[in-house]
């Protein structure tokens, strides 16, 4: 018990130092052996202009105790928002690694690119923010969808 309330407090400051990160779930759960800590029910991550809301938040710590990744689960609404970049959408799965500003979305994602007004449908999206790739796979019910308006010519 005293190892996972260590943990959870180093955690926590560590997520303070950094960005301000700000969770907000029904219950948390942590799992210090495994350098993980769980959110479950209405789960609500905000840092910066950056939001992921889910049923479930997993965050992974590497072995220094820094922030590997999140896995948001069910139900994931999302905006991301970097310089000229501001996204917005949805999946049934969003994997981020914030060290490189890489998101993985899975099962019904879409994604609106609010700057240059483009949608994005697909099975699998890998959205790179630092550069702004983005890679999508669809499947055979659903295939990928790219939308996006023209200019009128004169």
């Amino acid at each position: 018990m005293v190892k996972i309330k260590f943990f959870l407090f180093f955690v926590l400051s560590v997520l303070m130092i950094a960005d301000k990160v700000e969770i907000t779930s029904d219950a948390m759960q942590a799992e210090g052996l495994k350098k993980e800590v769980h959110f479950i029910g209405n789960v609500k991550i905000k840092q910066l202009k950056n939001w992921i809301h889910g049923d479930r938040v997993i965050i992974y710590f590497d072995e220094n105790n820094q922030t590997k990744r999140y896995e948001a689960i069910g139900r994931v609404t999302f905006e991301f928002k970097e310089e000229n970049r501001f996204y917005k959408g949805s999946a049934n799965k969003v994997v981020y690694a914030p060290l490189e500003s890489k998101y993985i979305l899975k099962g019904n994602a879409k994604i609106d690119d609010m700057v240059n007004q483009r949608h994005i449908n697909g099975e699998h999206i890998k959205l790179d923010l630092t550069s702004g790739v983005a890679n999508v796979v669809g499947n055979k019910k659903e295939p990928v969808k790219f939308i996006f308006e023209t200019e009128e010519t004169k």
